[in-house]
């Protein structure tokens, strides 16, 4: 998977596309300048393979990439932990609601697949995921998590949970530097791979 240059296809993305081991494109803001112009842009992907995945990675929050033109910006997951810890059931129903808002828009634009939701456990230290994460129990993360999901495949779209297990307790940012997580694998297998199960 791999993305491309800009928000119209080139000639090096076309060879790209169309070589027989690319399998998917993934989307990024700079992509974007208005829904027509995406959907042209998925819309030319597909003229060039129509079997390819075309993926963003769009959770809501910091990371939204569409944000404009018909697209709702969502709140920072986070925010669905704190209302289930006021009220339960309204927590699973806004989240099934945010997970069908999120795909349906995508879908519309011709968008497979979302890398979402950040499945990290929020232990109030990571910088970069911080209200990213859902809550800091993995039962309740579970639970929103499930949610979330369901409203994603309402609208008929895949997803990829992410990080890995124990991310949202280190500190570094993924990104630019090598996270550690210093604690007995014991305690991440009992804790941590919970929302990942």
């Amino acid at each position: 998977m791999f993305d491309v240059a800009g928000t119209t296809l080139t000639d090096a993305d076309i060879d790209r596309l169309t070589h027989p081991m690319t399998g998917g494109i993934i989307l990024f803001a700079r992509h974007f300048q208005d829904r027509a112009q995406l959907f042209a842009l998925t819309d030319a992907i597909r003229a060039m393979r129509e079997d390819i995945l075309i993926a963003v990675d769009h959770e809501g929050g910091c990371v939204q990439r569409f944000c404009t033109d018909g697209f709702t910006v969502l709140p920072p997951p986070g925010k669905l932990g704190a209302l289930w810890d006021c009220d339960v059931l309204a927590a699973t129903k806004v989240a099934t609601a945010f997970g069908y808002v999120l795909a349906s828009e995508l879908r519309a634009c011709s968008i497979d697949m979302s890398f979402t939701p950040v499945l990290d456990l929020n232990y109030g230290q990571s910088q970069v995921i911080s209200d990213r994460a859902l809550h800091s129990d993995p039962r309740v993360f579970t639970m929103l998590a499930k949610s979330l999901n369901h409203g994603l495949a309402l609208a008929g779209m895949a997803n990829c949970g992410k990080h890995f297990p124990g991310h949202g307790f280190a500190s570094a940012d993924s990104h630019v530097a090598l996270p550690t997580d210093d604690r007995a694998l014991d305690e991440i297998l009992n804790v941590d791979v919970k929302p990942y199960d």
